[in-house]
């Protein structure tokens, strides 16, 4: 299929950019690497009058450490995060992430900010913002926010972004001595989507875990923290036995909403859950040491 009719813009900076958001409230839609836009707008289920192509636009892309956490530009694409070895030393998980998303060519064009501002049901960097806690700045035209990834994700392919806004910015913590980190997940072949995939990030302090988040993706309409995995392991020596009772319960945030389709039932995807639970958080405490 082709696209519905469109009119192009290609700005070459973000006062530009949010100012054509502002003219064009509601119907314009930003285009960042395009690997998820493009796609639906072929397929009719995204039909912008106005795309707003932010790839021309200098200075959105960059990894940079700052404020004891580090700094990714939204622009920064896939192969950025997975090559880079501030994040690979930082937030392995994510480098890891990063290298497993689709194949090289959607690599070298995806960014960290279209994932996000996408919310894919089975993308894996929502899944892995949200287990390490960061947040999104996003800009208008005559102002700026920032977003816990908490708040961020809301529903299926829906955010707290304004139509008004773009993501400029990712700000991650700095992560404290004894974290481990981990990323584990079940892909569709051709596409590798997560049919389900669970981020782990642990804290352990004298054979205690001290913090513990768990993040969810591909299993229901959106990244979902488990939280009742989180409380399980929190003050608790992470035997096998907790580690075992921790992941049985990471599908429970997601039991009235699990995916269902031609790809995974949802009783397939809240055993895979629990599964890459186990790996995930496994992984994790190893690296915690």
């Amino acid at each position: 299929m082709v696209t519905s009719n469109f009119e192009y813009f290609a700005p070459t900076s973000v006062d530009e950019a949010t100012s054509l958001l502002s003219k064009y409230r509601g119907e314009a839609k930003v285009l960042a690497g395009g690997h998820s836009l493009i796609p639906m707008m072929k397929l009719r289920l995204a039909e912008p009058r106005i795309l707003v192509d932010i790839g021309q636009i200098d200075g959105l892309s960059y990894i940079k450490e700052e404020g004891g956490g580090v700094s990714i530009g939204s622009m920064t694409t896939y192969r950025e995060l997975a090559t880079s070895s501030v994040i690979q030393s930082n937030y392995p998980l994510l480098a890891d992430a990063s290298a497993k998303v689709a194949d090289l060519q959607v690599r070298n064009r995806g960014t960290i900010g279209g994932s996000l501002a996408h919310s894919d049901p089975a993308g894996d960097i929502p899944a892995v913002i949200l287990a390490i806690g960061g947040s999104v700045v996003a800009r208008t035209r005559r102002s700026s926010r920032e977003i816990s990834i908490d708040r961020f994700q809301v529903d299926l392919l829906t955010t707290a972004l304004r139509d008004n806004e773009i993501i400029t910015e990712i700000k991650l913590p700095g992560l404290t001595s004894g974290t481990g980190t981990a990323y584990s997940k079940f892909h569709q072949p051709a596409s590798h989507y997560a049919i389900t995939g669970v981020a782990a990030v642990i804290t352990v302090s004298g054979g205690t875990c001290t913090d513990a988040r768990i993040a969810v993706t591909g299993a229901g309409d959106k990244a979902t923290r488990a939280r009742r995995t989180e409380r399980i392991l929190k003050g608790k020596e992470l035997t096998p036995a907790v580690i075992r009772r921790a992941s049985s319960r990471a599908a429970a945030e997601l039991e009235d909403s699990l995916n269902d389709d031609i790809h995974a039932s949802a009783e397939y995807r809240a055993h895979l859950t629990q599964v890459h639970a186990g790996y995930a958080i496994d992984q994790a405490v190893e690296a915690a040491g």
